[in-house]
């Protein structure tokens, strides 16, 4: 396996290609002046210091970061096992030299997962060119780039395999998971956790066919409440954490159990543990998109008080069209013409006129007077309007339950999608009026704050006070965590996301804050751990939807073909579970032909309200078909043997 990338998803992901699925991996990382600092799970297993890492972690059970307890799923990393050497390699760019150098015409899968989208794009065009049947993985933040990419990379290796074969026989890429390119995205993989950390208070999800699923963890007396969609594991029988976030593993405890039967299930008493259910928000929610009326849009463009304004001069005019008519004795309709041409001034002086004729041309001149002021200030009113609708807009008066995101970078943008399609109101605060987010919020007509977050007044804007959670995701871990404690320090039970970048430093603010503030929830997230197990999973050739941890184990969920596993063709779904390794847990019912390629992208504006297509309250009679997809539940070594990649296989369907 050959990785090449500039910051921490690099090294993050080596090391999950070398302890999870013990692959040799060869890392190509630009020259260390220029290296981001590698993470320290990263150095850790690198260096072989996991076993002290991860028994401080241990130790302080309860109060560690989550990623960093959940970054093992205990095989692989205990007991002195880290994996193969890991080959490192220094060059500021992916050239061809350097990609022939690190070995990829032999190699089985190529990683390129450097920030820029396009140095990404050019190392992959000369890698297809060096090795037509070598599996890449890019990390591309353009979803639609990605998948033209995606095809075009898959084309060139099914000509140059099967001699001009585009049928899927020779790149079975374009067609299926057997994809020889696979396009991922480290905002699309880590979006879906932010979010469902805010809104659930977890970050175990996984989303699958429009669906965002989550791992839920229920007390032993808990066990049976709720419909649930599967059981996924049973937790230890000693946990220190009454979130479940770890459990201990003292004299006398049971490690958590992954993927039981049920029989284990039942028979475990005392136990607790983890349904897969789906996302669910309570607070309140954003009202629906509706077609707005002609006297709705009036009210929207001119304010209440200069409708008023109209209406009086309206009433105005009214009464003395009346009063001309009892006075002249004329038609309404020529009185009230007259009236009109006196307002604006336009019609000859009543010299020869009664009083009472003089008397109403004198107050219609004096309306007119008074039209002029209100005609102007519609009409700068009007344009202003105009000008706020295609600005930011700002929070409502009486907003309460939101979310406020911190940050519309990559990430930030993801996840605001994520929660409006969620119907979730959010209140986003962005420093800098560019950013790639605001014209994504502005077409969502979500409330904007512009200014610096650390300044004071900022997060009093967005209404902190009465927010439901606080998501920081900013790209500096000083100023997540400074907003952080600002928005403690106005709402100390107020629910705090924070995307922090550096292991330690999330290990002590966590462990601070909670200290802190006990009776509030606090989790910091890292984007390049959340992403790792995807793009490794996808490595290894096959779409992983999500992770879900569950203590200091991680559960993958990943979409897989029944045809060519015979682990799974032909046998029944009961048959097909394998305990503690895999599982079936639904099956895509979607016609073989309209299928998407990823089950983990969204599906759009114009199909995210229609009905998935995957059934997840299968029968353990079933019996698996050939061309039936299903989403599979396995361990990182169970999906490590699922696949049964043989050595030298030289990046073929392993």
């Amino acid at each position: 396996m050959v990785v090449c990338g500039d910051d921490g998803l690099a090294h993050r992901l080596a090391a999950e290609l070398r302890v999870v699925y013990r692959e040799q991996v060869t890392l190509v990382v630009p020259p260390s002046e220029r290296v981001a600092r590698q993470p320290v799970v990263g150095r850790a297993r690198t260096s072989g210091l996991l076993d002290r890492f991860s028994a401080v972690v241990n130790r302080n059970a309860g109060s560690g970061d989550a990623q960093v307890a959940d970054s093992s799923d205990g095989s692989g990393t205990r007991g002195g096992r880290s994996g193969p050497p890991e080959r490192v390699m220094q060059a500021a760019e992916a050239d061809e030299d350097v990609l022939a150098e690190a070995g990829v015409e032999r190699a089985a899968a190529l990683a390129l997962v450097y920030d820029d989208d396009e140095t990404n794009i050019r190392a992959a065009l000369t890698a297809r060119r060096l090795n037509p049947r070598l599996r890449i993985v890019l990390r591309l933040y353009n979803r639609r780039l990605g998948q033209h990419i995606e095809e075009l990379l898959d084309q060139a290796s099914a000509l140059a395999v099967g001699d001009g074969d585009t049928s899927g026989t020779g790149a079975r890429g374009r067609y299926g998971f057997d994809a020889l390119t696979t396009v991922l995205s480290d905002a699309d993989t880590a979006a879906p956790a932010l979010a469902a950390t805010a809104v659930a208070g977890t970050s175990k999800v996984v989303r699958a066919d429009g669906l965002m699923l989550r791992a839920v963890e229920r007390q032993p007396g808990q066990r049976g409440r709720g419909a649930g969609l599967c059981t996924l594991a049973l937790l230890s029988t000693t946990t220190s954490d009454p979130a479940g976030d770890e459990g201990s593993e003292g004299s006398g405890a049971r490690g958590p159990q992954l993927l039981p039967d049920e029989r284990e299930a039942a028979a475990a008493e005392g136990r607790g543990s983890v349904v897969l259910e789906t996302v669910s928000y309570a607070g309140p929610a954003l009202p629906p998109g509706r077609r707005v009326l002609p006297l709705e849009a009036v009210q929207s463009l001119f304010s209440r008080r200069l409708r008023w304004s109209f209406a009086g001069l309206v009433a105005c005019v009214v009464a003395l069209a009346v009063a001309q008519v009892v006075i002249t004795d004329e038609h309404p309709l020529h009185a009230t013409y007259v009236t009109l041409l006196d307002l604006f001034a336009i019609n000859e002086p009543a010299l020869d006129g009664s009083p009472g004729e003089q008397v109403l041309q004198l107050l219609s001149g004096l309306m007119g007077l008074l039209l002029l002021p209100v005609l102007l200030a519609a009409v700068l009113e009007a344009l202003g309007t105009f000008r706020s609708n295609t600005a930011l807009r700002r929070p409502p008066r009486g907003l309460s339950g939101h979310v406020v995101l911190l940050g519309l970078g990559k990430i930030g943008t993801r996840v605001l999608t994520q929660l409006r399609e969620l119907h979730i109101p959010v209140v986003c605060v962005e420093a800098d009026p560019e950013a790639r987010g605001t014209a994504v919020a502005r077409r969502l007509r979500v409330p904007v704050i512009l200014g610096d977050v650390t300044q004071e007044g900022v997060l009093e804007a967005a209404k902190i006070h009465r927010a439901h959670a606080l998501l920081a995701l900013t790209s500096e871990d000083t100023t997540n965590l400074e907003a952080a404690l600002y928005a403690r320090s106005l709402r100390p039970d107020l629910r705090a996301v924070l995307r922090l970048y550096d292991d330690d430093f999330a290990t002590a603010v966590y462990r601070t804050l909670r200290a802190a503030h006990p009776q509030a929830l606090t989790r910091s997230r890292s984007v390049s751990h959340l992403a790792a197990p995807a793009f490794a999973g996808a490595m290894m050739g096959r779409q992983i939807l999500g992770a879900i941890p569950v203590e200091r184990r991680v559960l993958l969920f990943a979409a897989v073909e029944v045809e060519g596993h015979p682990q799974l063709e032909g046998r029944t779904v009961g048959e097909a579970f394998h305990a503690g390794s895999w599982r079936v847990l639904a099956l895509d019912t979607t016609d073989p032909a309209e299928r998407t390629a990823d089950l983990s992208a969204p599906r759009g504006p114009d199909a995210s309200g229609g009905p998935s297509g995957l059934v997840w309250d299968l029968p353990p009679t079933y019996v698996l078909r050939r061309q039936d997809r299903v989403v599979l539940a396995a361990t990182r070594r169970g999906l490590a043997e699922f696949l049964g990649r043989r050595p030298g296989a030289g990046g073929g369907h392993g």
